[in-house]
């Protein structure tokens, strides 16, 4: 049985190209990548140094209530530093044009992968509509993006007539044996439908979780068609939306390593070995983003962990300008807390934690809120204006350090702590 189903499958795969959205050459065909969201860092994280691309989210609709990313941004920045191809989804829950207007109305313009990219609609829940979904697939296609519907067969053939959409559209469909480490497609469980393009395979793409997809039909080069020259990792991309994000991750692209100062954000090589020091590194901080707490040469320490490294086992993922200028262009959200609401309620609504909330707004414990309180939702903490920070449940130095864009070293020596891994609740720490 398993033969017979798997030579179905090629066949299925084989067929895909008839429905591939017109391109000169399907050259990432076969390439693997990773779709992101707030569970994931602020810079983007790969499974694999192969992976050439990711589907991140711009931020989710609930039947008339947004939820936008924070992290969005920066990881479209430092997916396209790292000479990948940046793409974009929105969790799509809605039942009529009109909610489809208002979620497209919002979420279009923000908007920060090229003209031509994927903007996937990501449909799972609720009760969606064929009509709807169609309307508002038509509504990205005319605003210049590929179009692409995602979800779970079982779900989407359940409440659509995903034959219907899928003539229209490509489809990206998950489907998964289980949530062991899964580094590569097993197509005994592909779910076998016409125009799939893209298949995400695993939630385990790496320990500790990651998506994992594999571009069937070369849709995720798409908006990437022209190369420009790089100086780090990877190849290049040419891109025609002006966004903050896309500036950015190409900024770090073209950025000599030899200019990395203190606030930049880096990544760890997959193929470093050694800290400077001749250590051997762990294979859990390969792949993983650091903020540059100290340069010395051609050397860098790496906030969070205090390890040495060379600049040559990094890759730039953002420079402190490119950065400032993200969170400069950002707006602003602001949340009217309601009779009932909790700061940890209010966070899980906008993707983010009790504690960056708190922090946010000035809120000590015990986090009281008040009904018809506006709260900052989005945005970050000027560490210009803040002196002190009072700790909160869940907090380490290190990251206190990186929010306020200071060493672990500095605070130590500020607060004249004896223990950089023991600080408590309700402490006040000196931050300049």
């Amino acid at each position: 049985m398993k033969h017979k189903k798997l030579n179905t499958i090629l066949i299925t795969i084989s067929a895909l190209s008839a429905f591939a959205i017109t391109s000169p050459v399907f050259a990432a065909k076969g390439d693997q990548g990773v779709d992101l969201s707030h569970y994931q860092t602020s810079t983007a994280e790969f499974g694999q140094a192969s992976d050439k691309f990711a589907i991140i989210q711009l931020g989710g609709y609930y039947d008339g209530y947004f939820s936008p990313q924070s992290t969005y941004a920066t990881q479209v920045a430092s997916t396209i530093a790292q000479g990948k191809r940046a793409h974009t989804y929105i969790y799509a829950q809605f039942s009529s044009n009109a909610q489809a207007d208002e979620m497209l109305n919002y979420y279009l313009p923000k908007v920060q992968t090229p003209k031509g990219s994927i903007v996937a609609l990501d449909v799972e829940s609720g009760n969606p509509n064929t009509a709807s979904v169609k309307y508002a697939l038509d509504k990205v296609q005319a605003a210049g993006y590929t179009a692409v519907l995602y979800g779970y067969k079982a779900f989407l053939t359940s409440h659509l007539d995903l034959e219907s959409l899928a003539k229209a559209y490509p489809l990206w469909m998950a489907e998964y044996p289980n949530y062991q480490v899964t580094t590569s497609p097993n197509y005994n469980y592909f779910p076998s439908f016409d125009n799939i393009h893209l298949f995400q395979f695993t939630s385990t793409y790496k320990a500790g979780g990651l998506d994992g997809d594999i571009d069937l039909t070369g849709i995720t080069d798409n908006g990437y068609k022209g190369t420009t020259t790089a100086s780090t990792g990877g190849t290049a991309v040419k891109t025609t939306t002006s966004t903050p994000a896309v500036k950015a991750g190409q900024t770090a692209n073209n950025t000599p390593k030899s200019s990395i100062v203190v606030g930049d954000t880096v990544k760890v090589n997959f193929s470093a070995s050694k800290w400077s020091t001749g250590e051997s590194i762990p294979s859990w901080v390969k792949g993983q983003s650091y903020k540059v707490s100290q340069v010395s040469g051609n050397n860098v320490l790496l906030a969070g962990i205090d390890s040495w490294i060379s600049k040559s086992n990094v890759e730039i993922l953002l420079t402190t300008s490119t950065t400032a200028k993200l969170t400069s262009s950002s707006s602003t959200g602001y949340y009217t807390v309601q009779s009932g609401d909790t700061l940890s309620g209010i966070a899980a609504k906008y993707g983010t934690s009790y504690q960056a909330l708190a922090s946010l707004n000035g809120i000590g414990s015990p986090y009281i809120i008040i009904p018809g309180e506006k709260l900052k939702v989005s945005g970050s903490v000027s560490s210009s204006s803040v002196s002190s920070y009072k700790v909160v449940s869940g907090d380490t130095l290190s990251e206190i350090a990186s929010k306020y864009g200071t060493t672990v070293a500095k605070l130590v020596s500020l607060n004249g702590l004896k223990n950089a891994n023991y600080i408590y609740v309700g402490q006040t720490l000196r931050i300049k």
